[in-house]
């Protein structure tokens, strides 16, 4: 995030701020907090929790409606349960999109903090990388 500003645009921002009452402490603290924050979002809204939850509800419900099928709506799909199949596959799909979720959980957002922030000399501009 602070990556996206030359040197001098967080310079005049952090002066800003400093006239503004803020000290560098509190901006840390502040960005800390709004990373966190983000961090826990992006951990809520993992896609694989999304699909693998959605696929284990609605494979119990295609499962249960597959036992509960009569022998008329098997003989309709040629002598194949196929809500029960069906269910079954989406409920192992599920659990597996939740035990991958589990095991492979995503990786914590690690802040980069400026060097102002650690007490170093800013190392000036940098290059692009492009080249340019």
């Amino acid at each position: 995030m602070s990556e996206q500003f030359e040197p001098s645009e967080r310079a005049e921002a952090a002066e800003r701020l400093r006239r503004a009452g803020y000290s560098e402490a509190d901006l840390q603290r502040e960005v800390t907090e709004l990373e966190e924050k983000s961090a826990t979002a992006a951990r809520i809204f993992d896609l694989r929790r999304i699909i693998g939850g959605l696929f284990v509800v609605y494979g119990v419900i295609v499962t249960i409606a597959g036992i509960t099928d009569s022998d008329a709506e098997i003989d309709k799909a040629q002598g194949i349960n196929i809500n029960l199949w069906t269910g079954l596959a989406m409920l192992g799909l599920g659990i597996f999109f939740l035990a991958w979720l589990k095991l492979r959980p995503t990786a914590p957002v690690t802040p980069t903090l400026p060097p102002e922030a650690l007490g170093g000399e800013s190392p000036g501009p940098r290059e692009s990388p492009r080249g340019e």
